[in-house]
């Protein structure tokens, strides 16, 4: 199957750490919310064409090939739902997407609703077509079956037997021409791939009993009245665990409905997804409000908050870095890094962190009677990276020493606290912990600082300018959701720079360069400092990572050239220097792990940083 619009000039499709995807842009232009479509096991993207056609009349839509399926990576030999969750937010950081509505069918509905689930964060709503949900023993035992049959070859019994069951046995006549580009699919699906994927979704029915109350957006259940394994009793007892579940069948129709009945689906998934819109999107608005606030015990008048603008204004805050550990009963140690600290108050001495419900470290810190607060170093990125991690065994790779409640601090720290559980607080997605501290100490070392989703040093930031003088060219790498801002110049491609920072009255600086562009930006933290004694600009080099505000379109005219990641044309870059420069910042936020260069163009040292959690 091939989507309408699949000669789009405008159209976008490529493959990012071993995703293929493709990105279809709004019809109507500008901003706009986006959908991403999870297909089912044995078929590709292509699948739905129908729904793309008619999508994109309102939203952005991405479709791409879940793992072991179409251009896609093979998944482990024995798969998580979690690893297709998380192939999903790969491909929504590779393209600058933060939030999108996610749309998922039969095993990719499965993986929409772990997505959600595991990310509230970036799911403005979640559609589940054609869903399983807590089978039978007796559904359960034929799924098995069918699971253990699969082998490393095509098989056209199987293939045979699995179009029975999704158009009927035999095909009826309106129907064949959608069951041969079905059957077409899936006999060219990858055999491997096909049965790593089965297997995970005959086991996974299960996966979200008991889990479902703890989505925080609009869900629809969606699927056929004559769909058996997938069937309406499976959609209303989703949707009546969900606080904003609903469920909608379609008469007369079985499994592959998105593709024998397009026109109720589509009608069906338009009406959801623009009543459950942000607020500010030009999309639509949120019809569900209304229906949400009716929902709860208590309601109130309040506005619905756009939770990723929220996450950004929190940003701005510049915080500390902690590690926050505790004894287990057990006697091993645990711990994780946070920033949500703060005094309560001084007498007594009490002080607070939060921890979200969804951390591996909740429960044992939800029962825990005592534990400790290590406010970090300036020189302790690697302690907050060791902490932020998953690996198995932290405290053996940091220093560390215990006080009076024998929980752990950190050595060399700027200061900790070793305090009682004093009162574990209920609030919303986290639980807020405060201690009574029973004993302290503090440092001169400066402290480690957090802000806007990286660490800062601010010393370095003013130093590098200070010390740069009339020789200096100030740049930034500026993201914009279709990609990095860049300049078409007689020489070639370039980044935005000035001989300095700022005032952006000055249109020799750097946001005075911007501001003629027309462009407003965050400068979020400094990214190289090299100096450059050769070329048209020697001197003292000094960039920033940063971001576009206002909204501009992928080709503004003029010299303005908006690059996504993976297009970058390198030959294009006449500095030497700068394209190493970029070639690092692709790669680095590929795997969310930003370091800052200091040295010169010949030689120099990257520092780390570790990735923000």
């Amino acid at each position: 199957m091939k989507a309408d619009r699949a000669l789009d000039p405008a159209m976008m499709c490529g493959v990012v750490a071993g995703t293929s995807y493709s990105v279809f842009p709004p019809r109507a232009g500008g901003a706009c919310e986006s959908v991403v479509l999870i297909h089912g096991v044995g078929m590709n993207q292509s699948v739905w064409s129908p729904q793309i056609d008619a999508l994109t009349t309102h939203y952005r839509v991405i479709a791409y090939d879940m793992l072991g399926h179409g251009g896609s990576a093979l998944p482990a030999p024995e798969p998580t739902l979690g690893e297709y969750a998380a192939q999903l937010e790969r491909l929504l950081d590779a393209l600058l997407i933060e939030r999108a509505h996610v749309v998922g069918h039969s095993m990719g509905a499965l993986v929409a609703l772990e997505f959600a689930l595991t990310h509230p964060n970036r799911a403005l709503s979640v559609a589940a077509l054609n869903a399983v949900y807590d089978r039978t023993p007796s559904q359960r035992e034929a799924v098995m079956g069918r699971a253990a049959m699969l082998g490393n070859t095509p098989d056209e019994a199987g293939i045979e037997a699995t179009l029975a069951r999704w158009f009927g046995d035999p095909v009826p006549a309106h129907l064949t021409k959608a069951a041969q580009a079905v059957r077409a699919l899936l006999s060219n699906v990858d055999p491997e791939g096909y049965a790593r994927t089965y297997r995970l979704f005959a086991r996974s029915d299960d996966a979200h009993v008991g889990r479902l109350a703890s989505l925080t957006m609009p869900a629809l259940f969606l699927t056929g009245e004559c769909d058996a394994n997938s069937n309406p009793a499976m959609s209303r007892a989703m949707a009546a665990a969900a606080p904003f579940g609903r469920a909608e069948i379609i008469a007369d129709e079985r499994h592959m409905m998105n593709v024998t009945n397009p026109a109720q689906v589509n009608e069906r998934l338009l009406a959801f997804l623009l009543g459950a819109g942000a607020p500010d999107s030009k999309c639509g608005g949120r019809a569900a409000d209304r229906s949400r606030r009716d929902a709860m015990s208590e309601p109130t008048n309040e506005q619905a908050i756009d939770i990723a603008e929220f996450r950004r204004a929190l940003g701005a805050f510049v915080t500390g870095v902690t590690v926050v550990t505790t004894i287990q009963p057990d006697g091993s140690p645990r711990g994780f890094t946070a920033n949500s600290f703060t005094s309560v108050s001084l007498d007594p001495p009490l002080i607070l962190v939060c921890i979200a419900k969804t951390a591996s470290s909740f429960p044992v810190f939800s029962r825990t009677r005592h534990f400790a607060v290590s406010v970090l170093a300036e020189d302790q990125k690697a302690v907050s990276g060791v902490f932020a991690s998953k690996a198995a065994d932290k405290f053996s790779q940091v220093a560390w020493h215990a006080r009076i409640t024998g929980a752990p601090v950190m050595d060399g720290a700027a200061a900790s606290f070793d305090c009682a559980t004093h009162e574990v607080v209920d609030a919303g997605d986290h639980i807020i912990l405060i201690g009574r501290v029973l004993d302290f100490i503090h440092t001169p070392s400066s402290p480690l600082g957090y802000c806007r989703g990286a660490y800062v040093n601010f010393s370095l930031s003013l130093d590098a300018l200070a010390a740069a003088g009339p020789r200096a060219r100030v740049g930034a790498i500026l993201e914009h959701r279709h990609g990095l801002v860049m300049l078409d110049t007689p020489e070639g491609l370039q980044l935005p720079t000035g001989a300095k920072l700022e005032p952006e009255s000055d249109p020799a600086s750097l946001h005075g360069a911007l501001a003629k562009l027309g462009l407003q930006v965050h400068l979020d933290f400094l990214f190289a400092v090299f100096e450059s004694g050769k070329g048209p600009t020697p001197g003292v080099n000094i960039y920033y990572r940063g971001r576009v505000k206002n909204d501009i379109g992928p080709q503004s005219g003029g010299a303005l050239r908006i690059v996504p990641l993976h297009q970058i044309p390198w030959d294009a870059l006449p500095d030497a220097a700068v394209r190493s420069m970029l070639e690092r910042y692709v790669r680095e936020r590929s795997e969310d792990a930003f370091g800052i260069y200091v040295g010169d163009t010949e030689a120099g040292m990257v520092q780390p940083l570790a990735p923000a959690h």
